[in-house]
């Protein structure tokens, strides 16, 4: 990364080691396109959501609706949970995430360990994913209430805004070779508020969203998915930072592919997430029809750490049918040859 967007060599807080993330070139093809993956798994809570959990609470604050000893409440799938959860113990605010069982256990242990109170939209065990519920939840819990602020991810403008600084740390390490941006679409934060801030630096690149088969951000049909963290199920609203005219391609990746990749990256000593996966995938089979000398940035949200229960769990996989040999086999292989180049 360029030495002007460097972290302090020590520092007081631990929001101030958000950003500054590396950038890994995972393999290239023989005509000199090259898959570089933005690792925002090297973020506090080792994802990139902190960085929007910092921007939605800097914004409540200047606006006024949190104050000293308030209260942040917020629907989650984890990883924004986590970086809230960071956010309120540095700032000493209460938080409360109302969650389900389709989030990864050891988000869900996360939060609770850093003070987090968890608020379970149903109970019974079962992993249906249940953002429309969450939501409505979380805006009933906080209206009305004093001091109190729903966050609200989905729809809160600070969303966007704090991905900002991923497009000027990709400018600066870059400059103007970044032709493709690819990036998983679930509140659109992320992918959309990077491509908008990299646009006004510069314009000529190529934004694809993926989501998994199964969410409706892209179009149907819906069915239950098992990646975590991104899309948009059957019920739930498109998040109004879902910017479709800063989204030049949409794509959609099934659990059996994004599952198989983030395994298979594994295999290369990186560990990614499932999510991650799927946009790996989707930037693997592009790569090599890309013109020569392509530079394609593929955003990954977060590390495979917090999925040993589910994506590197063979019993886990094998329950739900997840598991294809010869699938992982095809992308072991495509990445070992395109590594050799």
């Amino acid at each position: 990364m360029n030495e002007a967007l460097a972290r302090p060599a020590v520092v007081s807080r631990i929001s101030d080691l958000i950003g500054y993330t590396p950038l890994l070139e995972l393999c290239r093809t023989e005509t000199g396109s090259r898959l570089l993956l933005k690792l925002e798994m090297y973020n506090p809570t080792g994802s990139a959501k902190i960085r929007m959990a910092r921007a939605m609470i800097d914004a409540a604050e200047q606006n006024g609706t949190l104050r000293p000893g308030g209260r942040i409440i917020e629907s989650t799938s984890g990883n924004t949970g986590l970086g809230l959860a960071v956010l309120a113990a540095e700032r000493g605010y209460t938080f409360t995430a109302v969650v389900d069982n389709h989030a990864a256990a050891d988000k869900l242990r996360g939060m609770k360990a850093l003070g987090t109170e968890l608020v379970y939209v149903v109970d019974d065990g079962t992993e249906e994913l249940a953002t429309a519920a969450r939501e409505e939840l979380a805006e009933e819990m906080a209206r009305g209430q004093d001091n109190t602020v729903f966050t609200e991810q989905h729809n809160n403008p600070a969303n966007g805004v704090g991905y900002f600084p991923v497009a000027h740390e990709l400018h600066q390490a870059l400059g103007g070779n970044i032709h493709v941006l690819i990036g998983a679409v679930g509140t659109g934060g992320m992918l959309c508020g990077t491509a908008r801030e990299l646009r006004k630096l510069h314009p000529d690149f190529t934004t694809i969203g993926v989501e998994p088969k199964g969410s409706i951000a892209f179009g149907g049909p819906a069915h239950d998915y098992y990646q975590s963290g991104t899309g948009t199920p059957e019920g739930a609203e498109i998040g109004a930072l879902v910017d479709f005219d800063l989204i030049d391609e949409g794509a959609k990746v099934g659990d059996v592919e994004a599952f198989a990749t983030a395994r298979a990256v594994a295999r290369t000593g990186l560990l990614i997430g499932g999510s991650a996966g799927g946009v790996v995938y989707e930037a693997l089979t592009r790569l090599s029809s890309l013109p020569p000398d392509t530079t394609m940035v593929a955003l990954v949200n977060d590390g495979g750490e917090k999925y040993m229960d589910t994506v590197f769990n063979d019993d886990w996989m094998h329950a739900r049918n997840l598991i294809d040999l010869a699938i992982e086999g095809e992308i072991d292989e495509k990445i070992t040859k395109l590594r050799r180049i």
